[in-house]
């Protein structure tokens, strides 16, 4: 199956001196293993791509130099691997090349208590880091929803389910380690919350998808952990109705941590995952951090305005139990949605627009999905304005890929339209290289690329993705 405006860009071959340098090097932690190298050559988006000729597995800084500067002596590509959970193709090997899987890099390095940060490899999970932080009263927020690495989280700038309080990663990365095209070892920002030295090398880097650099360390700032949580679910007649609740929970500054929309399609889907049986509504998921007497006052507030946008079945889930299973049924959406259509692949979006012309993008994209007839569901990050719609395709029916890529189209070129952009946190990699000329301009791309040229001169890091 080929996507139309997949980049075929030229296969540059892996010389076989090169293969066997790795092999040399790296012993049984480079593999040219056929299922390995497939495996690497997949991700969560609907592109086939050819898998890497070999996957080096790194321990270390200096295994990444190391191998970046075998491949780059020989001109041939390499891409940092993590969980593969990419959406828009950032891992494929699209000019072949070699694939640094980062896994094995997955030690918490230190944790400052005192100063609310922590210095970690790139291969740690976002849930293994809070799991080592659950002793400290601090946590990190950043929640994207998969289980991915923080060096993929830093690579992509994702978010999540609670960007709308605590930000995203652009806003919660102090400092980072690089290994750059010529294996030069980079470190990037200090430890301390702000600065004011020099060009600001570290948010370079934060979204670059493994173009510039590829990333070895990552210190993060932490928050404490509230006093309390409460998490609450409400039932609308129509997604426009909760969009509008949204849209007014935000201008009366409740300090909300999450605000999550699901369609009837996903709350369905969720249903018969999780056994769950909310109502198959429209519906919003929302949480409140703070005090106990904070998160009381913010509750009543957010009730009392979703009831006014006729939100009923408003139910609370006080323990830690009944909120972690709301929310794992949330970042079900995705893979519950799947299996609504077995053998389907999803073709996926998410939009970003100012708060104000949400309900406008929203309610357009629904009504253009429901006369389209193709199976879809919507969930969103609508508490800042983002919003993913997932099209459930036959990858045997191209027809179905076209309908699905031209509603998508319509869908991000109205985000643009409304002063938005084309991807609030999945990235461009593949994806949305049209879309990204269009929303920065031509003078924008072509300073990026001057950045590419001079930080990767011989093009290896990634190519093809973001632009071609």
């Amino acid at each position: 199956m080929n996507h139309p405006t997949l980049p075929a860009g030229r296969i540059r071959p892996a010389p076989d001196e090169l293969l066997r340098q790795l092999e040399q090097r790296f012993g049984a932690s480079f593999t040219t293993a056929r299922a390995v190298c497939a495996q690497h050559g997949r991700d969560e988006s609907p592109f086939d791509a050819p898998p890497p000729a070999g996957v080096v597995f790194c321990a270390c800084t200096e295994d990444v130099a190391d191998a970046v500067r075998l491949c780059g002596a020989f001109a041939t590509p390499v891409i940092a691997f993590g969980a593969g959970s990419s959406l828009e193709g950032q891992l494929l090997a699209v000019q072949g090349g070699i694939s640094l899987d980062l896994t094995r890099m997955d030690r918490v390095l230190e944790i400052v208590a005192e100063d609310m940060l922590v210095r970690v490899q790139p291969g740690v999970t976002r849930l293994r880091l809070n799991d080592e932080l659950r002793h400290s009263g601090l946590f990190f927020p950043i929640d994207p929803g998969a289980d991915a690495t923080i060096g993929g989280m830093t690579a992509t700038r994702a978010s999540g389910t609670n960007a709308v309080r605590y930000g995203t990663m652009r806003e919660n990365v102090l400092a980072l380690t690089v290994v750059l095209a010529d294996g030069t070892v980079l470190r990037t920002g200090t430890r301390a919350r702000k600065s004011s030295a020099g060009y600001d090398l570290t948010r370079l880097f934060v979204g670059s998808e493994g173009t510039l650099g590829i990333i070895t360390e990552v210190t993060l700032r932490l928050h404490p952990q509230p006093q309390a949580v409460a998490a609450a679910v409400c039932s609308f007649a129509s997604v426009a109705q909760a969009v509008d609740c949204t849209i007014e929970l935000i201008q009366s500054a409740i300090p909300i941590a999450r605000c999550e929309l699901m369609d009837a399609n996903a709350v369905r889907a969720v249903n018969a995952h999780d056994r769950l049986d909310l109502p198959e509504q429209p519906l919003l998921l929302m949480e409140f951090h703070g005090s106990a007497e904070g998160v009381r006052e913010q509750a009543q507030a957010t009730q009392q305005i979703a009831a006014a946008h006729g939100g009923s079945d408003f139910a609370w889930a006080d323990t830690p139990e009944e909120r972690t299973r709301l929310w794992k049924a949330r970042h079900h959406a995705y893979l519950s949605a799947l299996q609504t259509r077995p053998g389907c692949r999803c073709v996926t979006t998410d939009t970003c627009v100012p708060i104000s012309r949400l309900a406008e993008s929203i309610n357009d994209t629904v009504a253009e999905a429901d006369a389209a007839g193709l199976p879809y569901f919507l969930v969103g990050h609508v508490g800042d304005g983002n919003f993913h719609v997932g099209y459930l395709i036959d990858p045997q029916l191209p027809a179905e890929r076209e309908l699905a890529e031209k509603l998508n189209a319509r869908l991000v070129r109205r985000a643009l339209r409304l002063g938005g952009t084309c991807s609030g946190e999945h990235g461009v990699g593949l994806h949305k290289q049209e879309f990204l000329r269009e929303e920065a301009g031509d003078a924008a791309i072509a300073l990026m690329r001057t950045l590419k040229q001079a930080l990767d001169p011989a093009g290896i890091l990634n190519p093809g993705k973001i632009f071609r």
